[in-house]
């Protein structure tokens, strides 16, 4: 009978929060972009939640992720709200989270991460987008609403993302900020004022990758190159070490 090779242990990548998250794994989504750079040598899991919120996050992230889930073989996991929390509360009060809340959540968050030994350098925190108006309110128009967003609101929450990340040791993506740099017109980074566009998901895709390319430069190519396979003797090139 032949020996059965252990299996393989793949590293990865958990990518968790909301809508903007959830749709990375469509064409051209930012999930989507990392996952083709880092194939063979780490898995890129899609943990987006449309719609949620960072209260809704805390409660569920145990679910998601648990020490008897191979946390060991975790690279890196992006924590991504804030969207939804900076609803404006009097418009959506299903989703709106108030900010010292939104922080506290995040810091739980971590806490969280770091007890099933995920520890703070494996952990970044994204804010949210800049919120286009213009374009968000037709969204809403259309579904019968008025603006339930702000971009000076969104812009406090990122903050908050950002102060939490300097508090916990974590690092942070300021996409708030850096799609506004030198007051540059952003709405060309937004599908419909809120989502990314193409352009947008390239950006984020892009500025994520500078975070994470030292954390995979010294993963290996998992499994041989096709050309480096011993033909005649295939199990010496392909059981691996037992």
């Amino acid at each position: 009978m032949a020996l059965r090779s252990p299996l393989v242990s793949w590293p990865r990548i958990v990518l968790f929060g909301d809508s903007i998250t959830e749709f990375s794994f469509q064409d051209n989504g930012w999930g989507v972009l990392l996952a083709q750079k880092l194939v063979r040598k780490c898995d890129v899991l899609n943990r987006g939640l449309s719609g949620y919120n960072t209260r809704w996050a805390n409660i569920v992230l145990p679910r998601l992720i648990s020490k008897s889930s191979n946390v060991e073989n975790t690279i890196a996991i992006t924590i991504f709200f804030g969207a939804n929390d900076s609803t404006l509360k009097d418009v959506n009060s299903d989703q709106h989270i108030p900010l010292k809340e939104y922080a506290d959540n995040l810091k739980s968050m971590i806490q969280y991460l770091k007890s099933i030994d995920i520890t703070e350098d494996k952990i970044i925190l994204i804010t949210p987008p800049p919120l286009y108006e213009p374009a968000w309110e037709k969204e809403c128009i259309a579904k019968g609403d008025k603006l339930n967003r702000f971009n000076s609101t969104t812009g406090e929450y990122a903050k908050a993302c950002v102060q939490v990340a300097r508090d916990c040791g974590t690092e942070a993506l300021d996409l708030w900020t850096l799609m506004q740099k030198n007051n540059q017109d952003f709405s060309s980074y937004l599908s419909d004022g809120l989502h990314l566009s193409v352009v947008g998901n390239n950006f984020l895709a892009a500025q994520l990758w500078s975070l994470l390319e030292k954390k995979i430069s010294t993963l290996p190519m998992l499994f041989p190159y096709w050309r480096d396979v011993d033909n005649q003797n295939p199990e010496v090139s392909l059981r691996g070490k037992s």
